[in-house]
């Protein structure tokens, strides 16, 4: 069973939520610039990068401080980050511009789809897959992007050694992740158990208030074996 056997089950809703005017106007201008349009078959990044240089792939990134953050703190590496809602896009590809980052592109698609069509096999030297929607109601619990066919198929484009990072705050969540990581065989375990937080990872805002109130956060960072 691949990652893509039933693509009828997602794991996350296109809500029309409210773009602003400055997303939008970033959206329309800039994604030509910073954006690398969906196709069927394998991109070629060391051109849209001109170098050659680890590859990290962020699934999910939200409205982008994070993954903007850690870009702009390692510019010996090149950064993909995928993101399907237009609000999140819209405020990384200013971020992109503002900051001037030239290892950071974006791709607004399906991130099951990139990883199948557009990511060669052992391409990747790690994979960020930080917040996931935990769909936290029971009968949801197959929405969740963490499932075994998508480990599998995240592994398959990792390099040997490369890595795989999730963190959540949703402890059961987090104990399932641990178990399908932990139950993939080409994976390692980087701790014992949960991992601390990687010094790469900033703390966001809402992470920080959320831990003053008391609010656990786990990190999970499995290697691929060599």
């Amino acid at each position: 069973m691949t990652a893509s056997a039933d693509r009828s089950i997602r794991s996350y809703v296109l809500r029309q939520g409210r773009v602003s005017n400055a997303q939008r106007r970033a959206h329309e201008t800039l994604l030509p610039r910073y954006g690398i349009a969906f196709q069927e078959t394998v991109f070629d990044f060391d051109a849209v990068f001109g170098r050659k240089a680890p590859r990290i792939l962020e699934i999910g990134c939200g409205m982008g401080e994070t993954t903007a953050a850690i870009a702009a703190a390692n510019p010996q590496q090149d950064y993909i980050g995928i993101e399907v809602h237009t609000p999140g896009v819209g405020s990384l590809l200013k971020q992109i511009d503002a900051l001037r980052l030239s290892n950071l592109r974006v791709i607004q698609n399906d991130a099951v789809a990139v990883l199948e069509k557009m990511i060669a096999p052992a391409s990747l030297a790690g994979i960020h897959i930080f917040f996931p929607d935990p769909w936290p109601k029971k009968r949801h619990h197959k929405r969740r992007l963490i499932q075994p066919a998508f480990t599998t198929l995240a592994a398959t484009r990792l390099q040997a050694g490369g890595y795989i990072h999730a963190a959540t705050d949703w402890q059961e969540y987090a104990e399932q992740i641990l178990a399908v990581f932990g139950a993939a065989a080409e994976l390692e375990n980087t701790a014992n158990g949960f991992a601390l937080r990687p010094a790469y990872r900033p703390q966001t805002k809402f992470e920080t208030r959320g831990l003053k109130l008391g609010h656990g956060v786990w990190d999970i960072v499995f290697r691929k074996r060599p």
